[in-house]
């Protein structure tokens, strides 16, 4: 067993940092948290400017899951706050958390992280070198910490397919991380790629959606006008899906959902099943597409000079912008691929924690895991465990 940890980095000032440092010092534990930024609440402060490396919500952008099980254990949302709360009222909740907690002082904003090495003592120790730069002053330091949680998120880093013919296009072309604000795309047509929850938030101020593999919609709202996840996300539901047939599952669910929503008719309609992957969560879509303000398309062929080309089709359709809403990278810049390898865009992770070719329990990976219902909680959960870790009251065993 090791010996008590004491200082710990914690890499981001996101929800997932924020209850990191609450949770590790209510097990007496010195977290320090290194924010690039100068503001808390990561992917939940809307910023106007694009940069790499930083995360952020669409002006629009509205949560996905209800506030009754998205909330933090000690402290729920005001009760004034709508079930599903703007970004804006996310962000003002994650602060109130974050003062509440006395998370702030902890924090060094401006601080960027570089590199995240072992020590010399590391095989011995677990102890780990961390090397970050003032951004406004351009000071690099080092300082050696007992232990690291990353808890930078998986919405940083954009992922950028590039289509045939691609560079003839003379529209604009820009993913979904760097769309702050649809003014400039008003009366304009607009090729949205992708049909996940980012391509829905674009969709919804725009005119037109082209699918790569389908998608299964979800609606908000559930049965009565109840939150869908306060309806279905309870323990007799779960335990029915484990008893239960996985195709009789899927097949259900898909009947239900298709009730709402023809996604055959509407050529919606993926190749997977609905719970072999994160369904789309949209209540506008429906209407979109009964107004005809967006049309579901296949997938692109090839760009032209003024639009693209879909498949299955020969006659070039003409846009104005082309929207990647294509997911994102995972990434980490400053951690080298021998101490936490990234392959297929997936990281091994035990617990979704802790990489299990470490010696030691010392480098935790919090929030990189998508969760089916709000991960607000599962971050807390992680951020428990963590701590309990690292105060050695529970201990993660090497053969589990």
């Amino acid at each position: 067993m090791m010996s008590v940890c004491k200082k710990v980095a914690i890499i981001g000032a996101g929800p997932a940092g924020l209850r990191a440092i609450k949770n590790l010092k209510d097990e007496g534990l010195e977290p320090v948290c290194f924010e690039r930024t100068g503001h808390l609440g990561g992917l939940w402060r809307f910023h106007d400017e694009d940069m790499d490396g930083l995360a952020s919500v669409m002006k629009t952008t509205i949560i996905n899951t209800s506030k009754e099980l998205g909330a933090c254990s000690e402290c729920p949302p005001p009760a004034e706050y709508p079930n599903y709360m703007h970004h804006n009222q996310m962000y003002e909740y994650i602060k109130s958390l974050a003062i509440k907690g006395d998370c702030v002082r902890h924090i060094k904003f401006h601080h960027e992280t570089r590199s995240i090495e072992k020590a010399n003592d590391y095989e011995k120790t677990g102890r780990w070198r961390v090397t970050c730069r003032n951004t406004q002053t351009g000071e690099l330091v080092t300082e050696i910490f007992d232990a690291v949680c990353v808890c930078i998120g998986h919405h940083v880093y954009p992922h950028e397919p590039v289509f045939p013919r691609q560079e003839e296009f003379e529209g604009k072309i820009l993913h979904t991380h760097s769309l702050k604000k649809v003014d400039a795309f008003q009366d304009q047509g607009v090729v949205v790629v992708g049909m996940g929850n980012s391509g829905m938030d674009a969709a919804a101020d725009l005119t037109a959606v082209t699918k790569k593999t389908g998608a299964w919609i979800l609606p908000r709202v559930g049965p009565n006008g109840l939150p869908l996840d306060v309806v279905y996300l309870k323990r007799w539901v779960h335990l029915l899906c484990r008893l239960l047939p996985y195709n009789l599952i899927c097949y259900v669910s898909e009947k239900q959902i298709s009730e709402r929503l023809d996604h055959d008719l509407y050529n919606l309609k993926p190749k997977h099943r609905i719970w072999s992957q994160h369904p789309t969560v949209s209540d506008v879509l429906p209407i979109k597409l009964l107004s005809g303000t967006v049309a579901i398309r296949g997938n692109i062929k090839h760009f032209t000079k003024k639009g693209v080309v879909f498949e299955g089709e020969q006659e070039e359709t003409e846009v104005d912008a082309v929207i990647l809403a294509t997911g994102y990278k995972v990434k980490f810049p400053f951690l080298s691929n021998d101490i936490l390898p990234v392959v297929e865009n997936k990281v091994r992770l035990y617990k979704f924690i802790y990489s299990p070719d470490l010696p030691h329990p010392t480098l935790a990976i919090l929030g990189l895991v998508q969760t089916l219902g709000p991960g607000f909680p599962v971050a807390e959960m992680q951020a428990r465990w963590v701590g309990l870790c690292l105060a050695n009251l529970v201990y993660p065993q090497k053969n589990s």
